[in-house]
């Protein structure tokens, strides 16, 4: 019986006039108490849910990734990350039947984060990490890891999510949801906007602290209704105190900037979950690790320049134990004239400066290891050398993805100790054919006109960008390198492919008569003992 109908008996039946208005108030008011949101949980974006059809995804917040109920994943159970080292670690993952290969990698991959922080943190209090599903449909599935890192400065969260295809067994990272790095600088671009105009969130992230490296997109994903979420650790790009920050990008907007794997994952993240499950294991013969190029990963050489054409003459511009305050007006110069660098830095400023760190690498510099505190590594003994070099190791890889491998030993000082760690970590050692004096004599004339007379085809020239004086004399050393028709390289660039452990002066082949002892001509070349004393 309708309203319509009871309202009509009404005037026959006193009693029944009375049930009826009491009744209909009564709905009024359990339709009011629904509305304020006071009774029964309204359904996901307040729409009625087909029987029919699977429920949409879930969002605790609608600019959020959307999530995934883990009890409509058929068998999923989770798992404690064992970790062997001193920092306190509470980290679970899924695993999933039949898909081994992605919990074989979430182990590998969370171990590796946990060394890479407890390496670069001497304060390392804890590392605790735990894990939702953002997607699982179509043969896809996103995981999404939240981890607390707590040191001496207190506690910061993080975000990462991965993503796995169940029938080739292949994990790609959140930049692969991205079709190349053009794409990525494009898509970077409309994140800066989102975040400069406020839809990333209230507070004060910087835009221009955002750059298209695969650690700044290290957490992408889309939110119930398919617009592109991206989300920034705690204190990446926004005081830490602030907490995560994120840009939603317009569905619209972002479609054509998606991979092929990224349109997949937003269909798949934007349609309900009910009873997902792997029916066999992955037709691959495969440890699950996708080797195909990613976005976000940028290449310290550039495919258009050939340094062993005879038309081509390269030299390196190097700079020693930045990045320093004015690293930055060292990076615009050399961006007027397209020209790149090579930065050997040292672990302190790293700690310091890691946005001029992330910058440097989007730009295409070449970021290399020149030690935590600046020791003469020939005296220190290998497991002394070890540990300083692998503090930096785990800074550069923290905030830009890159695993480094070149490093230079602190007043090219060297031994076969030194040779045999750096071989074991992956890291050529580079010294240099032109010293500057920069750290000696603080003069912009001086340091200009050493950098240009030393120049040649395969130089690699030492300078250092913590001196103010230098980055004077940079923009005059770059103009008038450019003038001469120089093509300033990294040293990756310069020397191609190099042999870890092994020592390089420059990127001329060298005759036996040409070859000498790097070492003993360290006092010679630079990096003296004013240095240490003063630049550490």
């Amino acid at each position: 019986m309708n309203k319509q109908s009871r309202l009509a008996m009404a005037p026959d039946h006193p009693l029944i006039t009375v049930v009826v208005a009491l009744a209909v108030l009564a709905g009024m008011v359990l339709s009011a108490t629904r509305s304020s949101g006071e009774a029964e949980p309204p359904q996901a974006h307040g729409a009625p849910v087909s029987e029919s059809a699977p429920p949409p995804p879930a969002s605790g917040d609608p600019d959020g990734l959307t999530e995934v109920d883990a009890a409509d994943v058929a068998g999923v159970r989770e798992a404690e990350l064992p970790y062997d080292g001193d920092v306190s670690v509470a980290v679970t993952y899924p695993v999933v039947p039949n898909a081994e290969p992605l919990a074989d990698f979430l182990e590998r991959e969370l171990t590796d984060e946990v060394h890479a922080f407890e390496a670069a943190n001497p304060g390392a209090v804890s590392f605790e990490a735990e894990w939702n599903l953002t997607a699982a449909h179509d043969g896809l599935l996103g995981v999404r890891m939240t981890r607390v890192e707590t040191d001496s400065e207190g506690s910061r969260e993080g975000y990462t999510t991965y993503w796995y295809d169940t029938a080739t067994a292949a994990h790609h990272p959140s930049a692969a949801l991205v079709g190349g790095q053009e794409q990525l600088e494009e898509l970077n671009g409309l994140v800066r906007d989102a975040v400069g105009n406020g839809d990333g969130g209230e507070g004060s992230a910087d835009p221009g602290l955002i750059h298209p490296i695969g650690s700044l997109y290290d957490s992408v994903g889309f939110n119930p209704d398919g617009d592109l979420v991206v989300e920034f650790d705690a204190g990446q790009v926004a005081p830490a105190e602030e907490g995560r920050t994120r840009a939603v990008v317009d569905a619209g907007e972002a479609e054509g900037l998606l991979s092929e794997l990224g349109l997949r994952v937003r269909d798949a993240a934007t349609v309900g979950v009910e009873d997902f499950s792997i029916a066999a294991p992955p037709q691959a013969d495969k440890d699950g690790q996708d080797g195909g190029p990613v976005p976000g990963q940028v290449s310290a050489v550039d495919e258009d320049v050939d340094c062993s054409d005879p038309d081509t003459r390269c030299v390196a511009l190097t700079y020693d134990d930045g990045p320093g305050e004015r690293t930055p007006e060292l990076l615009d110069a050399l961006a007027e004239y397209d020209a790149r660098a090579t930065f050997f830095v040292t672990g302190h400023p790293v700690m310091e400066h890691p946005h001029t760190v992330r910058r440097a690498y989007a730009e295409g510099h070449e970021i290399a290891n020149h030690t935590l505190n600046h020791p003469d590594l020939a005296g220190l003994g290998t497991g002394g050398v070890r540990a300083d070099l692998d503090v930096v190791q785990a800074l550069v890889y923290r905030e830009t993805g890159h695993t480094m491998d070149l490093m230079r030993p602190p007043y090219g000082s060297t031994d076969e100790g030194v040779a045999s760690v750096t071989a074991d970590l992956g890291l050529a050692q580079v010294l240099w054919s032109v010293d500057t004096l920069d750290w000696k004599d603080r003069d912009a004339s001086l340091v200009h006109d050493r950098a240009v007379k030393g120049a040649s085809d395969g130089a690699i020239i030492l300078m250092h960008d913590i001196h103010g004086t230098t980055v004077d004399a940079s923009r005059t050393i770059i103009r008038e390198l450019d003038e001469r028709g120089y093509t300033m390289v990294t040293v990756s660039q310069l020397l191609g492919t190099t042999t870890p452990g092994e020592t390089y002066v420059d990127g001329v082949p060298e005759t036996p008569e040409e070859s000498a002892d790097p070492s003993e001509e360290a006092g010679e070349r630079g990096e003296g003992d004013e240095e240490a004393s003063e630049e550490v």
